[in-house]
């Protein structure tokens, strides 16, 4: 499609002057479909290692799940309570909610295909086998059946349905089993099953010829078989002990999901920690958003289960494949390095003999890591480091994700113990990590710890650790600021930036940000941080239009910008404007984009691309060339209304020009170069692969990071 060919089908005039015209804008939900099917892409790449693939395939859904839950159930909650305001893009809620489902059902053909004609082949061309229960050996079998009686059998609890028993209560994604048996009796009887997730959901079996006929329990040769069953295909099979004296008829698969997406009225709740815990034990019986199900199952059950669940037909599902695959992650822990990417092996920052504190080398130097070619052990030994130096007096930190078995908070504690000041701010509003912040919440108090919750109507996002140093000529405050959580564990899989400073006037504005966070301040501005939700939006847009300014005044205009999610609308009108000024524009976009790139007067300088690769990226960054006077943030805000609103975020400067030209040549320009893993976002909200051209080699920026990354001494590819 030609540019003008773009321009025709919006049916936009050669100039556009009304920037708040609907058709200028992508609707941000079909957005983040779209982008979400680059990782289906990925599970169908036959390039990418078989065990990787099935990775992908388990991260499609895994976000499909977060979809229905969040995005889905808020779509619905605007439709229930007659919601009439068009989204961005001019459509109303039930558009939207029927053109998702147009997608996702021509989404879930490709699954079919991937999954069943693709890579279950290739599993077991690889000696992997995930066995249909009727291709189970006798042995097996009575192995299974042992199993089931002794572990899995104890753990279910059968629900009748009947004019006794009310319509069981189905919880949020579990797989459950509708059961039809006959009883001599009543006739015929409805039950349900929950597949407990007590067990791995693929079960590994022993090869028929490795099984004992005197072996009790267990299954077999333990992590080197490669032979699996589903437990629900498990379950299915023994019914029998379930429901001794009925005869079991048939039984069918299907899956609830639940609307997770809770509001907590702050300013009403004595106690916000107490009032998460009881919104959390609520999420399993949000309104169900979606039900799935298996393609056998007959109408009759389909019609018990729509009617006393309430749903309409567009929330309902029926698959070709196995319910649930967000679970194919349980495969990767195989131990076939064959089928996984090759092994890698991040930059140290210290020679682990090095008797130097990081403390001496970010007083000599300000310090930049690239995750995960960096490791982040540096991160963790930064605050290890400070907990036990006697001369440090305070931590402060933000935590949002720390995750389980957090080697930081347990670092805090032990500052703690050392008698040093401790404060963190822990946000318990972080969706799904909840659990886990409310008990590392009260693991700090018990050790003394202050905590603080959060801001009052805002979640905090921002990533930022203090540490407060007595040296001989005075307080030094040591900063550690970040682009992701403070989690080791997803700092190995997510790609983020690690900028550690003792700049004072930084410091100073950190000190002002953790005093706003944890006890009363109007403060309204900042000398070096940009700050959400106070002036982000307004420094970001006054700096896109000085560019537009530059590039009138001399042709040179440029901006570069890396992020998850661009769908703010005065964000994108700037950047629409800087375009229709003639300022180049390229925009690295993970996720969720309103703005329709390569329109002639409008956006026709604008490239949008997408990177889906071994890494989620994750790192954001916004460059402005400004002549050569340029400016470089790095941060955690994405250009959402959530973030610039919603959230307190920071976005921090990098201003040694040495290190900032670094970043922009040897980060930022590799992920602009790639032509490998990257989809280019055209005007219809569709995504097209990046090709090499007849003169260009091959260049995938993750695979160019992992070979070649050597922290501050590597040297930026020619590209």
């Amino acid at each position: 499609m030609t540019d003008q060919t773009k321009s025709d089908a919006l049916n936009l005039p050669e100039v556009i002057h009304n920037l708040d015209d609907h058709k200028l804008y992508l609707n941000r939900e079909l957005s983040w479909l779209w982008s979400s099917i680059s990782v289906l892409e990925e599970a169908e790449d036959p390039s990418h290692p078989l065990l990787e693939r099935v990775k992908f395939l388990s991260i499609f859904f895994n976000n499909l799940d977060e979809f229905f839950m969040i995005r889905i159930s808020g779509l619905r909650e605007q439709l229930s309570s007659g919601v009439l305001e068009a989204a961005m893009d001019g459509m109303s809620p039930s558009d939207q909610l029927g053109q998702s489902r147009e997608a996702l059902l021509q989404s879930f053909s490709r699954v079919t295909r991937c999954w069943q004609d693709d890579l279950l082949p290739c599993l077991v061309e690889a000696g992997i086998r995930i066995l249909p229960y009727k291709d189970i050996k006798p042995k097996q079998r009575s192995l299974l059946r042992r199993y089931f009686r002794k572990e899995i059998f104890p753990a279910l609890t059968p629900l009748a349905f009947d004019p006794s028993h009310p319509f069981p209560h189905i919880s949020n994604l579990t797989v459950n089993l509708a059961v039809v048996a006959k009883d001599p009796e009543r006739g015929e009887c409805f039950a349900r099953i929950k597949v407990p997730a007590l067990f791995p959901r693929l079960v590994r079996i022993p090869d028929e010829s490795q099984v004992s006929d005197d072996e009790q329990l267990g299954l077999g040769p333990g992590p080197e078989s490669t032979n699996f069953v589903w437990l629900e295909d498990i379950i299915a099979a023994n019914l029998d002990m379930l429901f001794p004296g009925l005869t079991i008829q048939a039984s069918y698969y299907f899956r609830v999901t639940r609307d997770a997406d809770f509001e907590i009225e702050e300013d009403e709740a004595g106690d916000l920690l107490s009032a998460i815990e009881e919104q959390i034990d609520l999420r399993q019986f949000g309104s169900v958003v979606r039900l799935e199900l298996d393609r056998h199952m007959p109408d009759s059950i389909k019609d018990i289960l729509i009617r006393n669940l309430k749903l309409a037909p567009y929330q309902v599902y029926t698959y070709d494949f196995r319910l649930g695959l967000s679970n194919l992650l349980e495969l990767t822990t195989i131990d076939r390095p064959d089928l996984k990417f090759p092994p890698h092996h991040p930059n140290i920052l210290q020679d682990p003999n090095s008797k130097e504190s990081l403390f001496s080398l970010i007083k000599r130097e300000d310090i930049f890591l690239h995750h995960p070619y960096d490791s982040f052990s540096a991160v963790v030994d930064f605050i290890r480091q400070a907990a036990l130096d006697p001369h440090v007096l305070a931590i402060k930190q933000t935590l949002y994700r720390v995750g389980i078995n957090s080697p930081v908070v347990d670092t805090l504690m032990e500052a703690r113990h050392n008698e040093k000041q401790v404060a963190v701010l822990l946000e318990l509003k972080a969706r799904f990590d909840e659990e886990n912040n409310i008990e590392w919440a009260r693991k700090l108090e018990d050790e003394g710890v202050h905590v603080v919750y959060g801001v009052l109507g805002l979640k905090t996002h921002a990533k930022v650790c203090m540490v407060v140093r007595r040296e001989s000529d005075g307080i030094r405050r040591y900063l550690h600021l970040g682009t992701g959580n403070y989690n080791p564990t997803t700092s190995k899989f997510y790609t983020d930036f690690s900028f550690f400073t003792c700049d004072p006037v930084l410091g100073e504005d950190v000190t002002d940000l953790f005093n706003a966070l944890t006890g009363y301040s109007k403060k309204d501005s900042y000398e070096k941080l940009l700050v959400a939700p106070i002036g982000i939006r307004e420094q970001i847009i006054e700096r896109i239009n000085r560019e537009i300014s530059r590039q009138e005044q001399h042709g040179d205009g440029y901006l570069a910008f890396k992020m998850n999610a661009l769908v703010d609308k005065a964000c994108i009108q700037a950047l629409y404007r800087a375009s229709q000024a003639g300022v180049k524009i390229d925009l690295l976009v993970r996720g969720m984009c309103g703005l329709r790139p390569g329109i002639p007067g409008l956006s026709q300088t604008i490239t949008i691309t997408s990177l889906v690769g071994r890494f989620l990226e994750h790192s954001r960054c916004f460059y402005f060339r400004n002549g050569g006077n340029d400016d470089l943030f790095l941060g955690s805000a994405d250009l959402m209304p959530r973030n610039m609103d919603r959230r307190v975020e920071i976005l921090f400067p990098i201003e040694n020009p040495k290190l900032r030209a670094f970043i922009v040549e040897t980060v930022l320009r590799p992920y602009l170069k790639d032509n490998m893993h990257t989809r280019q976002l055209q005007a219809d909200g569709t995504y097209t692969r990046v090709k090499p051209s007849a003169d260009e080699a091959p260049f995938g920026a993750q695979d160019w990071f992992v070979a070649n990354w050597k922290g501050k001494n590597t040297k930026a590819p020619a590209l």
